[in-house]
C-alpha cells in the first residue's frame, strides 16, 4: 500500500509540473435533428440529420508555453455522425495541426486546415454561420478543398489596429507535378468595436497530371475572391458578401444529381451575393434570414436564388435548439440544393429542427 501511495505521489508531482507548463483542452459539439426536403428528383425526403447547424466533432487542443512570448500550438479534430455513431474518413479528417505561435511575430502552423476563404464565409459573411438549412455553402463555392485542405501551411499575423492577415499554401503532392492540386489562399481582416470585414482569395491548381490522355487534362486555375462585412446595430446585425468565382473547381454543386440523372457542369464563370441579418428576441432568442443570389455569367445562365429564415433559442451557454426553413429557385436547369452544415441536401426546399450541444 505505501508502494502505491508513494507512486501516486510522484505521478501526481509530474502531472502537477506538466500542467504549469501547458493545457490541454477536450472539446466537441454533439448535434442532430429532423430535417424535411422536397423538390429533387428523389421526391419528400424526412431524414434523422446529424451536424445541422453545426458539424458534429470531437477533438482536443493545446498548447505549451516555451517562454519569451513563444508556444507550441495543436489542434487534433475529427467528425461523428450522431444519427449513425460513426466518425468521419478518418480518425482526425477535420483538422490536424501543429504550430509555433508568438506573440509578436504571429503563428505558423502545419497540417489539414481550414481556408482563409472558408472562415471569412463562415464567421463573417453567413448570418447561419455556413450552418442550418439556410446555410451560404448552399450557393458559395466551399465544396471540397475549398472548405480545409491537407499538406498545408498557415501563417496568421498578429493584429494591428484592428487589421491581421492570414496566408496559406496548400501542397499538392501529387506525382510528376510539382503544380497540380497546388492551393493558395490569403485574407485581409479589419475588425474593431461592431464591424466585421474581411477580404478573401483562394487559388486553385486543378491539373491532373494522372489522365490517361495528354489533352484531358486541365489547366485552368479556380479562383474565388470574396468581400465579406458584417455590423453589429444591436438592435440587429446586418451581414453582406460577394465573392466572384472564375475556372474550373471555382464554384462546383454540393449535389449535381438532385434534379437529372446524369451530372450538371458546374458555371466557371459567376458571382455568389449574401444580405442577411440576425435578430436577438428577448434575452435567448435569435431571428437568422438570409438572401443570396447567384449569377452565371455563362451560355447556361444557371441562375439561382436562395431564401432563408431560422430561429434559435439558447437553453443555456451550451446548448440550443432551432429550427430553420430555406427555399432555393434554380433557373435554367442549375442543380443548387438546399443542405445545412454537414449534408449537401436533396432537393430545393427544406426544413428543420433540432438540439446543438457544445462541450
Amino acid at each position: 500500500m505505501k508502494k502505491i501511495t508513494l507512486a501516486a505521489l510522484i505521478l501526481g508531482a509530474f502531472a502537477t509540473s506538466a500542467q504549469a507548463q501547458s493545457n490541454v483542452t477536450i472539446y466537441g459539439i454533439v448535434d442532430a435533428g429532423i430535417v424535411h426536403e422536397s423538390g429533387g428528383k428523389d421526391g419528400n425526403v424526412t431524414r434523422l440529420g446529424s451536424g445541422i447547424a453545426s458539424a458534429s466533432r470531437f477533438g482536443f487542443k493545446g498548447n505549451e508555453d516555451l517562454g519569451n512570448g513563444l508556444s507550441a500550438v495543436f489542434t487534433l479534430e475529427g467528425a461523428v455522425k450522431v444519427d449513425t455513431g460513426i466518425g468521419g474518413t478518418g480518425i482526425f479528417d477535420r483538422q490536424a495541426f501543429v504550430g509555433l505561435k508568438s506573440a509578436t511575430l504571429g503563428t505558423v502552423t502545419l497540417g489539414r486546415q481550414y481556408t482563409p476563404f472558408y472562415l471569412a464565409l463562415s464567421q463573417v459573411a453567413d448570418p447561419f454561420a455556413a450552418g442550418y438549412s439556410g446555410s451560404a455553402k448552399n450557393m458559395f463555392p466551399t465544396v471540397g478543398a475549398n472548405t480545409r485542405t491537407s499538406n498545408t501551411i498557415v501563417y496568421a499575423s498578429p493584429k494591428f489596429s484592428g487589421f491581421s492577415a492570414d496566408v496559406a499554401y496548400s501542397v499538392g503532392e501529387q506525382a510528376s507535378s510539382n503544380e497540380a492540386g497546388r492551393q493558395v489562399g490569403a485574407v485581409l481582416a479589419y475588425s474593431n468595436g461592431p464591424l466585421n470585414a474581411r477580404l478573401a482569395h483562394n487559388s486553385r491548381n486543378s491539373d491532373n497530371p494522372t489522365a490517361a490522355v495528354v489533352a484531358d487534362r486541365s489547366v485552368s486555375i479556380g479562383r474565388n475572391t470574396m468581400f465579406a462585412v458584417n455590423y453589429d446595430f444591436i438592435v440587429a446585425k446586418a451581414f453582406f458578401a460577394y465573392s466572384d468565382n472564375e475556372g474550373l473547381n471555382s464554384s462546383a454543386y454540393p449535389n449535381n444529381t438532385a434534379y437529372t440523372a446524369s451530372a450538371v457542369r458546374a458555371s466557371r464563370d459567376n458571382t455568389s451575393m449574401l444580405i442577411g441579418a440576425t435578430v436577438p428576441v428577448g434575452p435567448a432568442g435569435t431571428i437568422m434570414a438570409s438572401y443570396i443570389r447567384k449569377d452565371d455569367k455563362e451560355s447556361f445562365n444557371h441562375d439561382a436564388d436562395q431564401f432563408a429564415i431560422g430561429y434559435s433559442h439558447a437553453l443555456s451557454k451550451r446548448t440550443n435548439v432551432y429550427t430553420t426553413f430555406a427555399k432555393i429557385n434554380n433557373k435554367n436547369g442549375a442543380s443548387y440544393t438546399v443542405g445545412d452544415n454537414s449534408e449537401v441536401g436533396s432537393g430545393d426546399r427544406a426544413i428543420s429542427m433540432g438540439v446543438r450541444h457544445s462541450f
